[in-house]
């Protein structure tokens, strides 16, 4: 089960995704990046967007995935409310896929909250924890 949290961090704020899978854990930070700027749980799923990126090591395939979601965000005003994820280990390292479905802003609807102006590496971790479940995270720049 995918989940994520808000954690404090001086001067901004970090987000934390949980899951049972790899795949879970991008779906949940993706979906706390977007719980940043506004009330997830109010996005509707009318319009998807595919997301590929290949990276050389997972951090850079993290960032590479939110920056493209906060593009699709700049570009075409769009916010996620449901993000599915798949993973592939390639010989240079790793290719994600994603589907990400929302809507565009209403800010009526939405109750905007925070901007954010970029993904950063700040605080990024990927671990797989004790218990078995992931852990990703990092601080976006507000």
């Amino acid at each position: 089960m995918r989940k994520w949290e808000h954690y404090e961090h001086t001067a901004d704020i970090g987000v934390r995704g949980f899951g049972e899978s790899l795949e879970e854990a991008f779906e949940a930070v993706a979906l706390g990046l977007f719980d940043v700027m506004v009330d997830v749980r109010k996005v509707e799923p009318r319009e998807c967007r595919e997301v590929e990126v290949e990276e050389e090591d997972l951090e850079a395939l993290l960032y590479s995935f939110l920056e493209e979601l906060l593009v699709l965000h700049d570009m075409e005003g769009l916010v996620f409310g449901d993000v599915k994820v798949e993973i592939e280990k390639t010989e240079g390292g790793y290719k994600l896929k994603a589907k990400a479905c929302g809507e565009v802003l209403d800010y009526e609807k939405h109750g905007p909250k925070e901007e954010v102006k970029a993904v950063t590496y700040h605080d990024m971790k990927i671990e797989k924890l004790p218990d078995g479940r992931w852990l990703v995270q990092f601080v976006p720049d507000l």
